[in-house]
């Protein structure tokens, strides 16, 4: 068994909320659960005295009662929680209304502006009222084409106040990928940014919004954030939709309203990658959002009101919906719009210092350009605050656990998070009252039944395996946009294992209950036969301080698959026999013969999705000949065409 990196002390345990909740517990139904082990234990297997558990000690309130917690059917995913019960996601998220800081919006040029919890309650009393008389109700959807600024969080809270829908992309999005995600969900209402700005540019939307309003026939109201752009007017835009600037559109002040919804309300419309297709379109309900991210905010990340949240996010990543939640414990939110590495790879620990920030929240993929851009923190910054940090996107490699507790600080939870745009959440995730372990998620989440299976269906541990959860939960998505018989719905999670959520990453669960991801089940390569996880050779890769980053595939080759590696190496550097001679001995070294790549080739860039996720399965497409179906959905689809043709994969 490894030894901890961190320990928590007892007196930081005891300290923390999810202590607390066991306490909590155990006074209500008479227990004497122990410690996490045996409290996760019982959230799944009394899944109903649990989230009514998360209802309490949160203050959930629900305009209509339920009748029940669970009305659930023998089969997943037919269930219901808490029926009849209404609720308003924003109603939760607005319950502060003092002079504590809700939202701290930073551009990268900069400029900083605040809103009070009283100012945001506000704010979103006057979109509301202008919303609604554009007609916006129950159901409708509400799309944004914005950055992450303060005037989305309350385009998103006054939608969800009317009990409408919302969904958002980033500005970095291509105009067929917007078009793809906001074409399917026909918005009434679109809130979008003049300009944007990323890496020193100021860059004008004009053009791409317009191509995009000519494709969404069902608008009816355009609301123009001059973003960067001061000199935007509303006749820039060419759209039979009412066009209105931001600040023309709505006169904040007043109280907002809160319209009583279902709890399997359709609150968010998030979309899968699509890079093998259109994009899905995921719907997420209002109640079951609210449950999970109380959960995972209050408990799984201590987040309390005297809190200073940060995630390194855009709005087209699900960890922008996370993020916001975060109000709802009535913690103060920084948001980030740009480049993070502008005009300095020290630009966002430098908010860490100056926003008082104590949860800090990015990608591996930013850990490990930190890393290798010889930034170290505690040599810099104070760090004063700093109690934890969250990382996800991609599996946390071991050295960049050791790089944050060398680099950071030695007393802090590094929490790896798993889950995703699937759940609007995790599955796997931190907790302030356990270790953390070099490579390993720590816990699985409260209330969820998440197991590794062979591909027998059988729970295995200490082996690699699908990960699954093995019952319902709230935050399962109610279904897919336009998939009235939830026939692709089910193809996408419980096809594998019939009745089983079968999420699509290649998993393992360690002796002490923490996870290991070591990719997703559709990237693993098959040389031989035997399943390798991409994230293990990217693990050994990362070593090498030549490399920047890498990609691996399996290519068809004589019957079999044969491991290819591809690299982007730092400026200057080339491809020599002996560095391909130091990575494969390296790869032997730490992992088996079979994860050693056949090929290794040096690319100029790899491509990925805007979210900063590799994409295996395109670059395979590519190598093999095949079409890669949706190329807007990448942040760099001109880097597809280096794989195309290599003459290095002919022999």
């Amino acid at each position: 068994m490894s030894q901890p990196l961190w320990t928590p002390s007892a007196e930081r345990i005891a300290a923390t909320r999810m202590d607390a909740f066991r306490h909590f517990v155990n006074q209500r139904h008479g227990l004497s659960l122990a410690d996490y082990p045996a409290l996760h234990a019982w959230s799944v297997e009394r899944r109903e005295a649990f989230w009514q558990a998360i209802v309490d000690l949160f203050e959930v309130r629900f305009s209509s009662a339920p009748s029940a917690v669970l009305a659930e059917d023998p089969a997943m995913p037919s269930a219901h929680w808490f029926p009849g019960a209404t609720l308003n996601f924003a109603e939760h998220l607005l319950r502060r209304r003092d002079a504590r800081p809700a939202l701290v919006a930073i551009g990268e040029d900069g400029s900083r502006e605040q809103l009070t919890y009283a100012e945001l309650a506000a704010q979103v009393a006057g979109l509301q009222q202008s919303l609604r008389n554009a007609g916006v109700g129950i159901g409708d959807r509400v799309a944004a084409f914005m950055p992450n600024t303060w005037q989305t969080v309350v385009g998103m809270l006054a939608t969800a106040s009317l009990g409408a829908t919302w969904s958002s992309c980033s500005p970095d999005f291509g105009t067929q990928g917007v078009i793809d995600r906001f074409g399917q969900i026909e918005p009434k209402v679109l809130i979008a940014a003049a300009g944007y700005r990323y890496a020193g540019k100021n860059l004008d939307l004009t053009a791409k919004l317009n191509e995009i309003l000519e494709r969404l026939p069902s608008l009816q109201q355009l609301v123009v954030v001059p973003y960067s752009r001061s000199e935007a007017q509303a006749d820039d835009f060419r759209t039979p939709a009412q066009v209105a600037l931001w600040n023309d559109f709505y006169q904040p002040g007043g109280e907002p309203q809160f319209t009583p919804v279902t709890f399997e309300q359709p609150l968010y419309i998030l979309y899968s990658s699509g890079t093998t297709g259109v994009p899905k379109c995921i719907v997420h309900g209002v109640g079951g959002t609210l449950l999970q991210h109380v959960k995972e905010h209050g408990l799984h990340t201590d987040l309390g009101a005297d809190d200073t949240l940060f995630y390194y996010t855009t709005c087209g990543w699900m960890m922008w919906n996370w993020l916001v939640s975060g109000l709802a414990l009535g913690a103060t939110l920084v948001l980030f719009d740009g480049s993070p590495f502008h005009p300095s790879a020290s630009r966002l620990i430098d908010l860490i210092d100056a926003e008082n920030i104590s949860i800090f929240g990015t990608s591996a993929k930013y850990l490990a350009a930190l890393e290798k851009a010889g930034v170290l923190p505690n040599q810099s910054h104070k760090l004063q605050r700093l109690k934890a940090i969250l990382s996800t996107g991609s599996p946390l490699a071991h050295e960049s656990f050791d790089y944050v507790y060398r680099a950071f600080k030695a007393d802090l939870c590094l929490s790896s998070i798993s889950g995703g745009t699937d759940i609007v959440s995790c599955f796997a995730l931190g907790n302030p009252v356990l270790p953390v372990r070099r490579g390993e998620l720590q816990c699985k989440g409260l209330g969820m039944d998440v197991q590794v299976w062979n591909d027998a269906g059988q729970p295995v541990i200490g082996e690699k395996g699908e990960l699954v959860c093995a019952r319902h939960f709230p935050s399962m998505p109610v279904g897919f946009w336009n998939d009235p018989q939830g026939e692709k719905f089910h193809a996408a999670y419980f096809d594998t294992f019939p009745g089983v959520w079968a999420h699509g990453d290649y998993a393992e669960e360690t002796e002490h209950g923490g996870l290991v991801i070591h990719g997703r089940s559709d990237a693993v390569l098959n040389p031989g036969g035997v399943r390798i996880g991409t994230a293990e050779i990217y693990r050994q890769v990362e070593k090498v301080e030549e490399v920047m980053e890498s990609i691996a595939i399996g290519q068809d080759w004589h019957g079999d698959v044969r491991v290819v590696l591809f690299v982007r190496l730092r400026e200057g550097v080339a491809l020599t026999d002996e560095l391909q001679k130091q990575i494969r001995q390296i790869i032997r070294a730490n992992t088996t013969p079979r994860h050693v790549p056949e090929k290794i080739i040096a690319v100029a860039d790899i491509p990925r999705t805007i979210s900063g996720k590799i994409v295996e399965l395109a670059v395979r497409n590519v190598v093999h000949g095949q079409p890669v179906k949706n190329t807007d959905a990448l942040a760099n689809p001109q880097a597809l065409e280096l794989f195309r043709d290599l003459p290095q994969l002919k022999d």
